[in-house]
């Protein structure tokens, strides 16, 4: 009887290896699984399109070029690079809580500043809380983009046609002031003049900090593009 059960006694470490095993290859496939998931989540997650001047036909100007400009409608929004499991993508935040103005004169723009609503800014239609962390929005919810200078957009523009041009600005964030280059397209469409454009900031002149790496799994880009595109009416 003794020696049966000191035959039977070695099973048990047996056991507990195999066990061993089967949980290693659960974890082991369990992870697999996510690495997948999360690489197939980036590689076919639509990325929103820079915001630009629509392609559609417009309407012949109508009424004066020169004069106060209001926003009545708009979007902006930020564009940041992201990596992560060898897959390249674009984190967008989008929101329509835009105002400002722009006057013209001469045919030149001689002042702009807008404002947006950083609290109402989504991405995929939530707000990211490190977004809310890293621009202090709960401190610094309002964004000012304003233009440092005169700005001539050229005679084409009274005359129906879309032009580029790049002026120098400064952008208010985070608490933080900086000298900007603004890219920007403008055309008439009837009564309304529409402008989109484009803004590069390096998050370390306005004092944001991303993000901190997520090892291989990847991490956000330190810059990123503030974009806007703005209807206006004339006041």
């Amino acid at each position: 009887m003794t020696s049966e059960i000191t035959r039977q006694r070695p099973r048990r470490p047996a056991r507990r290896r195999r066990w061993m095993r089967r949980l290693l290859v659960g974890v082991a496939a369990l992870l697999v699984l996510i690495v997948l998931a999360a690489w197939a989540f980036i590689k076919f997650q639509p990325t929103q399109a820079p915001l630009a001047l629509p392609g559609t036909a417009v309407q012949a100007p109508a009424g004066p070029l020169d004069g106060t400009w209001a926003v009545s409608s708009g979007v902006a929004g930020f564009r940041v690079a992201e990596t992560a499991l060898g897959m390249s993508n674009d984190t967008v935040g989008r929101t329509r809580a835009v105002s400002g103005t722009l006057a013209i004169s001469g045919g030149r723009v001689a002042s702009a500043a807008f404002r947006v609503d950083l609290t109402a800014v989504k991405v995929n239609g939530k707000t990211p809380p490190q977004f809310v962390t890293s621009l202090r929005t709960a401190r610094f919810p309002v964004a000012m983009v304003t233009l440092a200078g005169p700005a001539a957009f050229g005679p084409s523009l009274g005359a129906g046609g879309t032009v580029r041009v790049t002026a120098a600005g400064r952008l208010s964030l985070n608490g933080v002031t900086r000298p900007v280059t603004l890219t920007v397209s403008g055309r008439r469409d009837g009564t309304a003049l529409e402008i989109a454009g484009s803004i590069p900031v390096a998050f370390s002149r306005w004092d944001i900090k991303g993000p901190g790496g997520l090892g291989f799994l990847g991490s956000l880009a330190d810059h990123g593009v503030a974009e806007f595109l703005l209807t206006l009416s004339q006041r």
